[in-house]
């Protein structure tokens, strides 16, 4: 009741590379119980700094009912600037806490599990939409961290992708991404340092960028029946989030903090434009067409952050690789 154990970074990366497969059914399981009402999801919280903008720690608490039966909160930060020293934006902290008597039992670094669900959520929105496990021509927009996992999940759910063409800013960053799919992943990969370029001609396209506001804008950039994972959420314009079907993880949760969907709300002072969620799709309540292109938005939601969370936790605990902390807590009786 009183144990208390702490996973690091290596070894949720281990975990969750030996078992991406699964963390997009664990993933795909967690929505459909969020759909369904089983579980709390409040809405995040944003830590600011006046004399940083462009940064700020988000706190993300959530319960999962069901199997999992477990509530925690995820502290995470960004700070673009970060990407200048050469280092990542993100880093996290994820607490598990027992349900029934809300003890925390353990702490593990985050920043893999949050990459790991984002990652997820993107591979399972794109089988879901395209139908299948293949891309003839697949372009990435943005050259770090979460953008490589993506790809590393599209990798281990067996896609077929002809071609990768990767586009950022940073010729540097853009080379190694693109090395990666090649040497690592097997996928012939590329760079294209025109967007515009970068876009036409894909099935899909990952937009995975530290982007404050849209520059996905001129009306012909995205095409009917082309799949765009808005991961990073604010690249695309609002009047092309009008023209095409919008699939989201949780309408509430994203028409928030000025994400494209936020935007074109404000935009049109109504949701016309929503398809409906992820789960709607999983489950048939919903479709799409190829006739517009079909953009996919997930805000986050603190949920798939327990559920693979505890994955890695009773992954690490089974192979011994977590660590006890003896004494965590400094009474465990009243008198």
């Amino acid at each position: 009741m009183y144990e208390f154990s702490v996973v690091g970074g290596k070894t949720a990366r281990e975990i969750i590379s030996a078992s991406r497969q699964d963390i997009v059914d664990v993933v795909r399981d967690t929505y459909l119980a969020h759909h369904a009402g089983d579980s709390v999801n409040p809405d995040s919280y944003f830590l600011r700094f006046p004399e940083k903008p462009d940064a700020r720690i988000i706190a993300l608490p959530a319960h999962l009912g069901g199997d999992a039966d477990v509530s925690g909160i995820k502290w995470i930060s960004s700070f673009p600037a970060n990407i200048e020293r050469g280092i990542p934006r993100a880093s996290a902290a994820l607490l598990l806490n027992d349900y029934e008597t809300g003890y925390p039992f353990a702490c593990l670094e985050a920043s893999q599990i949050s990459a790991a669900r984002t990652a997820a959520s993107a591979v399972l929105a794109a089988e879901q939409l395209t139908g299948g496990r293949t891309a003839a021509r697949m372009t990435v927009v943005g050259a770090g961290i979460i953008a490589r996992n993506i790809l590393e999940f599209f990798r281990a759910r067996d896609w077929e992708v002809g071609q990768v063409t990767v586009h950022d800013k940073s010729e540097e960053y853009g080379s190694a991404l693109a090395a990666h799919a090649t040497d690592a992943l097997g996928y012939p990969a590329g760079t294209e340092s025109d967007l515009t370029a970068a876009l036409t001609g894909a099935d899909v396209v990952v937009l995975a960028t530290t982007a404050a506001e849209p520059y996905i804008t001129d009306p012909g950039a995205l095409a009917p029946g082309q799949v765009v994972l808005n991961i990073s959420l604010r690249d695309i314009g609002p009047e092309l989030i009008e023209g095409a079907y919008n699939v989201l993880d949780d309408v509430e949760h994203c028409m928030k903090a000025n994400t494209s969907p936020h935007l074109a709300e404000q935009k049109y002072g109504d949701r016309h434009f929503v398809t409906g969620t992820l789960a709607q799709v999983v489950r048939g309540e919903v479709a799409v067409g190829d006739d517009k292109p079909v953009v996919f938005s997930p805000f986050g939601l603190g949920v798939l952050d327990l559920a693979v969370g505890l994955h890695v936790f009773r992954a690490a605990r089974a192979s011994g690789d977590a660590v006890e902390i003896a004494d965590f807590f400094g009474e465990t009786s009243r008198w």
